[in-house]
């Protein structure tokens, strides 16, 4: 029998843990994905918002598992997250993710989230998780480098000769095939567990299964290239088009695998005391994250697709690619990053190697952004730090 107090004081909490999963699907979630495809007149605002939503859910239940047992279990060492303590910290994170989405500034969920979780496990006299701090300024510090970097010689590689655009587009699609061969899902593999297609499919084939994984990779590789080359059949222009939705998709629906663990991570502790699984959660937060998206998103991926960069399909497809590569190794490896990160920072790539052909990048709104991503971060970490204490002392 549930105890009416766990009860109430996790329902508090949940509350808090929705509205952050709508804060996520307005802002970083609802608004990055589909960003770069808005900004190539690909789709429009309003059907980018809704797809974006779908997909965010479907992220969710298959792909949320690691990051949300990451947030709730793996930053603070020494205590367990109170429902207490999750309200505060999911309060003060998505409050700070919602001015940032009034002020048309891309907060840095995962800063804002990751900082407020840190300042109440201090508050509650927990110990710094060095390991896991350490596996996390390393992704936030080489995401804007890598992807800003991968995006900036891609986008040159589809706007210059002597390789032909068509070429370039093709041998894209073949290495997103072979990512989604390779990406885990919570359906596959053992239970409790994940697995990846690639691994799974190897197990029916009458080889070892490191064999097995690379003949169904370079199936899927060749599966994605054949059915572009099928598309271009059309013209290129339009098969790039339909690319970047694609595209768009896979990386709304990695957007989901990852940010929900930012809403109802600090949950997980508490689910056991009210009888719910982790599956339970990943679904609730995903709706949240749908909601966000369809009522919130909008207004960001307008300030995302124009403000920072000129985007046409091409350099949009630069983009999305390692915003796609970078979310899932984050995904695998249960760290918390943000989507506003790893897509502006591919954005700005792309934009760079466009800018002698007239394309261009807002170095002013840039230098905001990284200012805002670092004052959330720190923000966090002191207000809720502050807020928790103050709540004890008041009650204790």
């Amino acid at each position: 029998m549930v105890d009416l107090a766990t009860l109430g004081t996790f329902a508090i909490a949940s509350v808090a843990s929705l509205f952050m999963a709508w804060s996520i699907g307005a802002g970083s979630s609802g608004s990055t994905p589909f960003a770069p495809a808005v900004g190539a007149n690909a789709i429009s605002v309003m059907r980018a918002g809704f797809l974006v939503g779908i997909c965010c859910l479907l992220g969710a239940i298959f792909q949320g598992a690691n990051v949300s047992e990451a947030v709730g279990g793996e930053l603070i060492e020494g205590v367990t997250l109170s429902a207490e303590a999750a309200t505060i910290g999911l309060t003060v994170a998505a409050a700070l993710v919602a001015i940032g989405i009034f002020s048309g500034y891309p907060i840095a969920t995962a800063f804002t989230v990751t900082g407020a979780v840190i300042g109440v496990g201090f508050a509650m006299g927990g110990d710094p998780a060095w390991w896991k701090y350490r596996e996390i300024a390393a992704l936030w510090t080489l995401t804007p480098f890598v992807g800003g970097a991968i995006a900036y010689y891609t986008a040159r590689a589809l706007r210059e000769e002597p390789i032909p655009e068509h070429h370039v587009v093709l041998v894209l699609a073949g290495i997103v095939g072979a990512l989604i061969a390779n990406i885990e899902f919570a359906v596959l593999g053992p239970s409790g567990g994940g697995a990846s297609i690639a691994v799974e499919l190897a197990g029916a084939l009458p080889v070892s299964t490191l064999v097995g994984a690379g003949l169904v990779t370079a199936a899927l590789a060749l599966l994605s290239a054949g059915a572009l080359g099928w598309d271009m059949r059309s013209g290129t222009t339009v098969a790039e088009r339909h690319f970047l939705l694609v595209m768009g998709a896979l990386v709304a629906f990695s957007a989901g695998g990852s940010q929900v663990g930012l809403a109802v991570g600090p949950l997980v502790p508490l689910s056991g005391d009210v009888g719910l699984t982790i599956t339970a959660l990943l679904v609730g937060g995903g709706v949240g994250l749908l909601v966000g998206a369809w009522t919130g998103a909008p207004r960001m991926i307008k300030a995302i697709s124009q403000d920072y960069s000129s985007l046409g399909p091409r350099r949009s497809i630069a983009a999305l690619i390692p915003s796609f590569a970078i979310a899932q190794v984050a995904i695998l490896y249960g760290i918390p990053v943000s989507f506003n990160q790893i897509v502006v920072s591919a954005i700005v790539g792309s934009g760079y190697a466009a800018v002698s052909a007239g394309g261009g990048v807002s170095p002013r709104k840039i230098g905001y952004t990284f200012l805002a991503w670092g004052l959330s971060f720190a923000g966090a970490i002191v207000i809720s730090f502050g807020i928790y204490r103050g709540y004890a002392i008041v009650l204790g």
